[in-house]
């Protein structure tokens, strides 16, 4: 389950002036975000716009008691600020069903860290991308017996394997485009790094070999489907003079963030496919001023088969009821929620010591 939740103090009647004031207050909606989040008892839960303090005193303790546990992070910001200040920083959550799961590491990356170290003398990248103080966070678990509900591997060593979990709140600004298309990049160079050494630590004497390792990556990445983030993530490519990096100078910061040497283009090599499609999801984002697709699930297609998805609510219900944005009293965030059902493929061990798929 991928869910923006809308933290509280983005939540104005300046914004949403089309909702009640009593709708739009988080002790109303926080109740509605957690039925919905019970309701769908996915065994993985990522959620965007956590503020500090409701992770701590609200979702993590509730969550507790359905037999979830949770890491988070709030924005980079957090550390300059002063402890009275920083609960009310929002963040990303990932939570996991522990009867399936256990984390074996969390990683946090820090946009404006990565921008700063890979800088290379850019304006660009200290001006525009350096600011933006957005994040991502990562789990690392392992699967337990119970995750195979369609029956436990044969080998017990294919039992536990190894998931990397992976969620992102992508900057907002469609004037940014240039920073949204970086921070990606960047996320994507960070989660190959992870990988590789967890599939190292998995596979202790061997090549590191990051697609032993499935992969989540899950988010607002507030940008729509025909944006270079989502090309750079679909399709494991994008051109160097792609038309968001707007003609500014990034060539250079690029190439060493993404550590490819093809002179005219940035790729990965994950095999990621979108679990929603836009003829399924029409929409992920609903306000008065903005509809459209910009929150995703994607995973790693050559270990994963979806089984089935969370489709829209009914277009015929909006006109009903006149909704003419969200948040709404029977809807308690801007966004809403994404879920997916995912077959996972166990791993088997061949006899030169590599690892292949059934």
């Amino acid at each position: 389950m991928c869910y923006n939740v809308l933290c509280d103090k983005y939540a104005t009647r300046q914004m949403y002036g089309y909702c009640p004031s009593w709708a739009l207050d988080w002790e109303y909606r926080k109740k509605g975000i957690l039925d919905e989040i019970r309701h769908y008892a996915a065994d993985i839960i990522s959620l965007q716009e956590v503020e500090t303090d409701q992770f701590y005193n609200f979702f993590l303790p509730e969550l507790k008691h359905d037999g979830y546990d949770g890491i988070f992070s709030p924005k980079s910001r957090a550390k300059t600020m002063a402890e009275n200040d920083r609960k009310y920083v929002d963040g990303c959550a990932i939570f996991y069903r522990t009867a399936k799961f256990s984390l074996i590491k969390e990683h946090l990356v820090e946009f404006n860290q990565l921008a700063m170290a890979n800088a290379e003398g850019s304006d660009n990248m200290l001006n525009r991308v350096m600011p933006k103080d957005n994040i991502g966070l990562a789990a690392l678990l392992r699967t337990k017996e119970a995750a195979w509900d369609n029956g436990v591997p044969s080998d017990p060593a294919q039992v536990q394997q190894p998931i990397l979990v992976c969620t992102a709140h992508i900057h907002w600004d469609p004037e940014f485009c240039d920073v949204k298309l970086i921070q990606t990049m960047m996320l994507s160079n960070e989660l190959r790094s992870i990988l590789d050494q967890a599939g190292q630590s998995f596979r202790p004497g061997h090549k590191p070999d990051s697609s032993n390792v499935q992969l989540l990556l899950c988010g607002d990445f507030n940008s729509l489907p025909d944006s270079g983030v989502i090309e750079f993530l679909t399709s494991g490519r994008v051109a160097a003079d792609h038309r968001d990096f707007k003609d500014l100078a990034y060539k250079s910061c690029l190439q060493k963030i993404s550590g490819c040497d093809k002179p005219n283009e940035f790729t990965h090599s994950f095999k990621l496919a979108s679990a929603y499609s836009e003829d399924i999801m029409p929409y992920t984002n609903y306000t008065f001023e903005f509809k459209g697709i910009i929150d995703y699930i994607f995973y790693s297609k050559q270990s994963m088969v979806p089984l089935g998805l969370l489709g829209p609510l009914s277009p015929e219900w909006f006109k009903e009821a006149k909704v003419v944005g969200c948040p709404h009293p029977h809807v308690p965030s801007d966004h809403f929620p994404l879920l997916v059902e995912l077959e996972m493929t166990p791993t088997v061990g061949t006899s030169n010591g590599l690892i292949s798929r059934r």
